[in-house]
């Protein structure tokens, strides 16, 4: 078995996530770490030295849709629902196999320089179900080396019944014809993921998959029952999106006479290893039903703020006693998919919620919510998150002497504040090292950011015939984004938007 000593490397340790400054040897067997030493100690294998080093458990990305990739930059200033129309177009765009496996590539490729090791993504398989497509997005992450849980964006409801007064705002061709436009069959996604869990699962398999209906009112009652009982039967994660924005809150009350996450804990999809993106708009009663159902809740900071969403009430959430993970989301809203901004921005954003600043989230919990949290909600806590021996050795190395970590005086607080990537200098995923020395070791880096441009390029077109398909319908859009402002919510909705 290959034994790898990291040796003399200052370290973030255990489970309290504690900067441990004398440095140590951290020891690498296979998989695993297997020990951790008083520096110099530890011999018998492949000695690295990692002088004037920190290493850091690596980031854990909890939400990713890798089919935005190729929309980085295309986009600014709309709110969800409105933005959403350019990403599920109505005419779409029609990629390759090579294509889609260069898409996947470069988000995590830019995970992977920002300090994640673990990408969960939850990636659209498009109008129609093509299993060389999602070949690719797997082969992808297994080139790169990166952990990665994938999931399909599953829903068995028309894009254009997601919102309340479709029938009244949008003119009745136009809902027909969105009515009738082609989407992947829900049962034959449902037995997608019953043959993958087999050579895929996420506790065997660096690369797995997980359950991934989109939203609540996305999915009809029963669709998400099949979701959550095909979850329990393959003991796999299970994620959603709930309550991002304002507007979700007022459907959930149209549709279901409730919010959304009362419907969801009516419907008994509430439990351990489901994870609740977003989750911007919540009230008291709702921060119980999760934390006793034991379910996660994610902050998306930096998407929630591109896109309007608000601010979630992160304080309240971590007070209930619920589970915290971070998550980047797609790169169309985000432009960026760096877990490293994603934690500061966490971190900075709760300082404006409230005028008790000992209630401020600090960049030690931004730290733990974006490695042990985003770990808990996979269910994977027993492996990932944390540097410690048994534990998988997932693990990013930042250099110090950076203009980032110097002066060195909180290593966490800089890690979390200040630095954005620029101190990578590697990374271990199962104790393979694919980034030494600031080096991808497994891809062709350069050759492929050259094909990647290319391949963008050449979709261009048919990106642009994309987004202005969309012209019909946004003026519906708009109208309903309009009547749900003047709509009502629980009146104890902690405060979002300021």
């Amino acid at each position: 078995m290959k034994r790898t000593i990291l040796q003399n490397v200052q370290a973030i340790l255990g489970p309290d996530q504690q900067y441990q400054a004398a440095p140590v040897d951290v020891v690498i067997e296979g998989a695993l770490i297997s020990a951790i030493v008083p520096a110099h100690t530890a011999t018998d294998g492949e000695i690295v030295s990692m002088t004037g080093k920190l290493v850091v458990p690596g980031l854990i990305d909890g939400h990713l849709h890798s089919h935005e990739h190729f929309q980085k930059g295309r986009f600014e200033n709309l709110p969800l629902e409105l933005w959403m129309n350019y990403v599920r177009t109505v005419k779409p765009v029609v990629l390759t196999a090579r294509q889609v496996y260069l898409r996947t590539l470069i988000g995590a490729i830019e995970s992977l320089r920002t300090g994640t090791t673990t990408i969960v993504d939850d990636m659209s398989p498009g109008s129609v179900l093509d299993e060389e497509m999602i070949d690719a997005v797997f082969q992808a992450y297994e080139d790169i080396g990166m952990r990665a849980v994938v999931g399909f964006s599953m829903m068995d409801r028309p894009i254009v019944d997601n919102y309340m007064d479709v029938d009244q705002v949008f003119p009745p061709a136009l809902a027909a014809q969105l009515r009738g436009l082609p989407r992947p069959d829900p049962t034959a996604l449902m037995e997608m993921v019953r043959r993958l869990a087999i050579s895929r699962h996420p506790q065997q398999n660096r690369v797995g998959i997980m359950v991934s209906p989109s939203a609540p009112h996305r999915c009809s009652s029963e669709f998400l029952q099949s979701c959550r009982a095909l979850a329990d039967e393959l003991d796999l994660p299970c994620a959603i999106h709930v309550q991002e924005t304002r507007l979700q809150v007022v459907t959930g009350m149209a549709f279901y006479g409730k919010t959304m996450i009362a419907r969801l804990a009516e419907l008994g999809f509430l439990k351990d290893k489901t994870t609740l993106i977003h989750a911007v708009w919540l009230n008291p009663d709702e921060l119980k039903m999760i934390a006793d159902a034991g379910a996660t809740v994610q902050h998306n900071a930096w998407s929630n703020l591109m896109l309007g969403s608000g601010s979630q009430p992160v304080r309240a959430v971590l007070d209930a006693g619920i589970n915290l993970s971070l998550g980047a989301d797609g790169c169309s809203s985000t432009v960026t998919c760096n877990m490293l901004n994603v934690m500061g921005t966490a971190a900075a954003l709760s300082k404006i919620r409230d005028n008790d600043y000992n209630r401020w989230l600090t960049a030690a919990e931004a730290l733990k919510a974006c490695t042990l949290g985003g770990a808990k909600a996979l269910g994977m806590e027993n492996q990932l998150g944390v540097i410690t021996p048994g534990m998988k050795a997932d693990l990013v190395v930042y250099k110090l002497d950076t203009p980032s970590f110097t002066p060195l005086g909180d290593p966490v607080r800089q890690l979390v504040y200040a630095e954005r990537g620029q101190s990578v200098d590697s990374a271990f995923i199962d104790g393979d090292a694919v980034m030494r020395n600031g080096q991808l070791t497994r891809i062709d880096e350069r050759g492929l950011l050259r094909e990647i441009q290319s391949a963008y390029e050449s979709l261009c077109p048919q990106f642009d015939a994309a987004e202005a398909s969309v012209g019909p319908m946004r003026a519906a859009m708009e109208e309903v984004y309009l009547r749900s402002l003047k709509c009502m919510i629980p009146d104890n909705t902690f405060q979002a938007r300021f």
